[in-house]
Parts: structure tokens; C-alpha cells; sequence
């Protein structure tokens, strides 16, 4: 075995532990650092593959963005995952038809790849014909015309998670006060302004 086998089955079997991890932590915050530690070696299978750019757009945005603001957002919100466990149950039939539905998908995908000597060349450089461009040019160049309408809709979907974590940052407490700008500016002497007669002798 190469050093390049060896660091393959490295990575990979970091990766998939750190995943595995992810899902079967207790406390969330270890959840987030598991999946850190995911992206981490995912970018190093990219490396091997010859995708460095990939490999740093893996740990410059999602380890240090979007990682990041996950783990901000768990420490933040304090939320008590021992209550949101009760009802888990009742989601289980609709986890166990989607679980199936991934597995056959899974299943589908892997037997109909076919393993030669020659894969890890072919892996290399996926696009002949633009065998003089750089990595990030044939990236953008099929990100912007062949994958377009993915690229769109996982930026979508990013903006969507972002506007949830914020609504649940603001989620209102009642025993924290808030300010009502609508009330504030509404007012006017009459109701801005309380004269009291306090006669000698006498408090308010």
C-alpha cells in the first residue's frame, strides 16, 4: 500500500467515525465539534482527489463559518434537549420510511459503480476538455452553467437555515423586558407626562 492508500483509508475512517459521532452525541456541542473534525478530513479526501479547491473552501467557509455559527447558536440558545426528546417517538414511523428511502438510494448508487486499476487517474481530472483551465475556473465554469439551478437552490436553503436560527434567537421570554418602539413613539404629553398633588407630609 502507497502512502496515498494509506492516508485515504486515514481520512475516510476519521470521517466516517467523527460522523457517526455526530449523531450519537449526547450534548450538542460535542455534536458540532464531531462534525468540524468531519469537514477536516473530508478536505483532505478532496486533496488527495486533486480538488484543492474544494479541500479549502471545505474548512475556510463551513469549518469556519458555518461550523462556527452552529456551535454559537447551541451554546446560545440553551435549549433543554432532555424536554424536546419526550415526543421523539412519534416521529420514528416517518424516520423509519425516510431511512429505508435513503438506504435503497444508497444501495442503488453503490451497485452501479465498477472499481478498475485506472479509477484514481480518471478521478483526477473529471473534464477532459478542459484539461488546460484551473481547478477554480472548470468549478465555476460548471457550477454556473450545467449546476446552476442546484447551486441556487443550496444557497437557498442555506439562507432559509440562516432566517431559522435567527427567529430562534428572538424568541420572546416573559421575564425579560422589552422595548415597544410603536408605543414609545406614540405617545404624547397627556400620557407621556403624570402630575401629582403630594401634599406636605406625604410620599407618592
Amino acid at each position: 500500500m502507497n502512502v496515498v492508500g494509506l492516508f485515504f483509508y486515514l481520512f475516510s475512517a476519521i470521517c466516517v467515525a467523527s460522523a457517526f459521532m455526530v449523531i450519537a452525541s449526547r450534548n450538542p456541542v460535542h455534536s458540532v465539534l464531531f462534525l468540524i473534525l468531519a469537514f477536516f478530513n473530508a478536505a483532505g479526501l478532496f486533496m488527495l482527489m486533486g480538488a484543492e479547491f474544494l479541500a479549502l473552501i471545505l474548512i475556510v467557509v463551513y469549518v469556519g463559518a458555518v461550523a462556527v455559527l452552529f456551535l454559537f447558536v447551541v451554546m446560545m440558545l440553551d435549549v433543554d434537549f432532555a424536554e424536546l426528546r419526550q415526543g421523539v417517538l412519534q416521529y420514528l414511523p416517518i424516520g423509519g420510511v425516510i431511512g429505508i428511502v435513503l438506504l435503497v438510494e444508497l444501495v442503488l448508487v453503490l451497485g452501479g459503480l465498477s472499481i478498475t486499476p485506472e479509477g484514481a487517474d480518471l478521478v483526477v481530472q473529471p473534464i477532459p476538455d478542459m484539461a488546460e483551465t484551473s481547478n477554480i475556473q472548470a468549478i465555476g465554469d460548471l457550477l454556473y452553467t450545467k449546476y446552476v439551478f442546484f447551486f441556487q437552490m443550496a444557497g437557498l436553503i442555506l439562507l432559509v437555515a440562516m432566517i431559522g436560527a435567527i427567529v430562534l434567537t428572538l424568541s420572546h421570554r416573559s421575564d425579560v423586558k422589552r422595548q415597544n418602539t410603536a408605543t414609545q413613539i406614540g405617545r404624547d404629553p397627556a400620557t407621556a407626562v403624570t402630575l401629582h398633588d403630594v401634599k406636605p407630609g406625604e410620599g407618592i
